[in-house]
């Protein structure tokens, strides 16, 4: 009778052996950060609801040192993980040409950085002039 072990391929530490997969890695931790901060406005929005005394307390702790630190960290986090889905976003994208040209890939993400600037610019200057 013929005893063989069966193989059992080694998981631990796969993904460190190729810059490719830490990269990602690294990526998708940072979807952690993005669900933070979603709490963040979830909590936000249900203090908007339990009247004007929840929502003003919720304004308050946001301006403690370390809820600004947390929203420091959080958006450093946040950048990351924007820059690096757009610089994937040409890996993903079906072939996309113009003019009988394909386009390249750093103009597609150039293009995703580029409209996300103008969006998150045009936010602000909203909630600038909704402020004032």
């Amino acid at each position: 009778m013929n005893k063989r072990r069966p193989y059992v391929r080694p998981m631990e530490g796969w993904w460190r052996k190729n810059p490719y997969f830490i990269e990602y890695m690294v990526h998708e931790g940072t979807a952690l950060f993005v669900a933070a901060y979603a709490l963040v406005l979830l909590i936000g929005v249900v203090r908007l609801a339990q009247g004007e005394a929840a929502w003003k307390a919720w304004l308050t702790a946001l301006q403690s040192p370390l809820s600004v630190f947390a929203h420091l960290i959080l958006l450093l986090a946040i950048g990351y993980h924007s820059y690096t889905w757009f610089k994937i976003m040409p890996r993903t994208l079906p072939p996309l040409s113009l003019g009988g040209k394909r386009v390249p890939g750093g103009a597609i993400t150039a293009t995703g950085l580029i409209a996300v600037a103008l969006a998150s610019l045009a936010l602000l200057a909203l909630a600038w002039r909704i402020s004032t």
